[in-house]
């Protein structure tokens, strides 16, 4: 197997993680309050694909978390700075064995690339859901009123993957009243 196939493989297992950390509660909609759970899951299995409805018809919404979801353990996990840790862990490791697997391997990958239609759509993929992530970024840091009068935010926002994890990192947690 293709290493570099392989490392892409499970770095598009990683996106469906972190589109659920900046959208599950920011990301709600006020549009018939359309929930992002089924959205999320989906995009496990289909990517962006699974997520392109959502955003087609996702509005700002005002509602606010509750203390009780707060309490609830998918939340306080998908806004656990360790989690974002460990994940930006996995995807720095699957970056760097990708980046370090030689000529050969990306030269078969990029054969793959242009011959078979499910490496050129999974690849096609990842930019996809990389090309989405700077919109949530902001959105979540809107929804936890957290200022970047500097601007690295939007900046950090733009880096591909990285950018996604070291924003997760980085966040203030959510509390009650946001959202």
């Amino acid at each position: 197997m293709n290493q570099v196939m392989t490392c892409l493989w499970y770095i598009m297992g990683l996106w469906p993680v972190i589109y659920s950390m900046l959208l599950i509660p920011t990301g709600r909609s006020s549009r018939n309050k359309i929930p992002v759970w089924p959205f999320a899951s989906l995009s496990v299995f289909a990517g962006a694909f699974a997520l392109l409805p959502y955003f087609a018809l996702w509005e700002p919404s005002a509602l606010k978390v509750s203390g009780q979801e707060m309490e609830g353990l998918p939340l306080r996990i998908l806004d656990s700075k360790i989690f974002a840790l460990v994940v930006g862990i996995a995807g720095v490791g699957l970056f760097g064995a990708a980046a370090s697997a030689g000529v050969e391997s990306w030269s078969e990958f990029l054969r793959f690339f242009n011959s078979s239609r499910f490496i050129h759509i999974m690849s096609l993929d990842c930019i996809a859901l990389s090309f989405f992530a700077p919109f949530w970024i902001m959105n979540d840091m809107e929804s936890r009123r957290w200022s970047n009068k500097d601007g690295w935010g939007q900046a950090l926002a733009f880096i591909p993957f990285l950018g996604p994890i070291v924003y997760l990192i980085l966040r203030p947690p959510l509390s009650p009243e946001e959202g």
